[in-house]
């Protein structure tokens, strides 16, 4: 695993403190990191059947668990390190029955038995872990919690700004590597107010 500290920032990024401050100081704002669904919508509805379960890990306060729903998809399990975030998404979405939200560390995610879920979906969670302190652990212990979750066939989805970053994906791991390079994406500049 490597670590490219060129684009991270002093923030611990797997660490629930910080995404607990960020999320109290947006006050129930919303934001998608990368990606908004409709831009992912063909990578999705081609990988990821409606009846699949779902597990969208690092949900964070994004939109597009409520795009998929919106889109068809049946069953989403939302899961965050922040308890802020997840609580905001509880109450938000408490009337619709395919979001289901649970506050939980994707480098333990010993909850759920193995085989639970018949797509991952990671929208910059695996890129935060490696911007955070022991970077190649914490990203050793996410994916191997990925690889157990995942039904045979089952579908991890990585949506990330390193696609490099997947030439270091253990070969242990139960995925299929297919790499998509999307022709477009957001473009924000560093006074933009992401923080």
């Amino acid at each position: 695993m490597f670590r490219d500290v060129s684009s991270c920032n002093t923030y611990n990024y797997g660490d629930a403190l910080y995404w607990d401050a960020r999320y109290m100081q947006e006050q129930g704002g919303a934001f998608d990191w990368y990606q908004r669904y409709s831009s992912l919508r063909p990578f999705v509805r081609k990988f990821v059947p409606t009846s699949s379960r779902v597990l969208m890990v690092g949900c964070g306060n994004a939109l597009m668990s409520e795009d998929m729903v919106k889109d068809g998809y049946e069953d989403i399990m939302n899961i965050d390190i922040s308890s802020v975030a997840i609580e905001t998404m509880r109450r938000k979405y408490e009337y619709i029955p395919q979001l289901k939200y649970m506050q939980m560390d994707v480098r333990d995610m010993s909850f759920f038995p193995d085989e639970s879920f018949g797509n991952v979906i990671d929208k910059g969670t695996l890129d935060s872990l490696m911007c955070g302190t022991d970077a190649p652990i914490s990203a050793t212990q996410m994916l191997g919690e990925v690889s157990r979750l995942l039904k045979p066939g089952g579908t991890y989805m990585l949506v990330t700004i390193y696609p490099k970053m997947t030439l270091y994906l253990s070969p242990a791991l139960s995925f299929i590597l297919k790499v998509h390079i999307m022709k477009t994406v957001l473009k924000f500049t560093l006074t933009d107010n992401l923080w």
